[in-house]
């Protein structure tokens, strides 16, 4: 029989990308890059001000507690900025399965390698050490760019959600689902690895990647 997975608060990082344990430390740098009304389009809630922003984290933090989510920040280590966050979300540990979502990046780093080796540390880690059988994502049925962004790492589109969500603008959303298998990670996996060696700053290191268990809050 398989074992539950377990999966929890880490570190993970490699050449351009470090995405480590959110925390309250983070608003002010989520505050400086995260209040465009425009990284907010495709997701359900909306983050305008800073006291939303100390909500959204509040509530990424009480997921946590539960046992729900590991959320992230994302941190370009050029520059030791935070310019986004992602996380594991709808965590299903008896069925060995991960969600990676509720990503969204500051707007100078969108067209950069940041968020290919934010995702391919992520599936690395769901894999080779928890040991998840399937990783999914899911996005906006309308959200063109997003989709594409999502075959582009490798994953198969599965269906339609229809009616699935309420905006925060009233609209009713069907959500596309996505998902790799353990067996197409090996795949995947060389396929991610080809486009970041194209990009030297962000080429993934032959050593892997650096993970790096959380530390206790004091």
């Amino acid at each position: 029989m398989r074992e539950p997975i377990k999966i929890g608060p880490i570190t993970l990082e490699d050449r351009a990308v470090r995405l480590e344990p959110l925390t309250h430390a983070h608003h002010r740098g989520l505050c400086e890059v995260g209040l465009e009304p425009e990284l907010w389009k495709w997701i359900p809630y909306t983050v305008g001000t800073p006291d939303e922003m100390a909500a959204y984290i509040e509530k990424a933090l009480d997921e946590q507690a539960r046992g729900a989510s590991v959320p992230f920040a994302t941190i370009d280590k050029s520059t030791g900025r935070v310019i986004g966050s992602t996380r594991y979300m709808n965590i299903e540990r008896e069925h060995c399965r991960v969600e990676i979502g509720s990503t969204w990046i500051g707007r100078a780093w969108q067209r950069t390698s940041i968020n290919t080796e934010a995702k391919y540390l992520m599936l690395r880690h769901a894999f080779e050490t928890v040991g998840c059988m399937r990783v999914e994502f899911k996005t906006d049925s309308l959200n063109e760019k997003s989709r594409a962004a999502i075959l582009r790492i490798g994953a198969k589109e599965e269906g339609t959600f229809r009616n699935h969500m309420v905006m925060s603008t009233g609209r009713i959303r069907h959500s596309v689902y996505y998902s790799i298998v353990e067996a197409e990670w090996p795949g995947v996996r060389a396929r991610l690895e080809q486009k970041l060696a194209a990009h030297p700053g962000a080429a993934p290191s032959q050593n892997g990647d650096s993970c790096k268990p959380a530390k206790p809050a004091a």
